[in-house]
């Protein structure tokens, strides 16, 4: 099954580490809007990955920054 490209949304952020006990980690994989995200905290940028077919990229950014983390949406 492919993922339709329009449905994934990307974020830079300053997300350095998700463990098991993030309450971020734990309302994302919750969510029902959201089937899939991850971050890449290797990278420069430490992408944000959000697969939505519901939510735009104001709901994600007000999900994350509710956590205290900055994300704004990569063109």
């Amino acid at each position: 099954m492919e993922t339709d490209l329009q449905k994934i949304h990307i974020f830079k952020t300053d997300i350095t580490k998700i463990d098991s006990n993030c309450p971020m980690q734990e309302t994302l994989n919750k969510h029902s809007d959201i089937l899939q995200w991850s971050v890449d905290c290797e990278d420069v940028d430490r992408v944000l990955r959000v697969v939505s077919e519901k939510l735009n990229p104001n709901a994600i950014i007000s999900l994350v920054t509710d956590f205290g983390y900055q994300c704004q949406e990569l063109p």
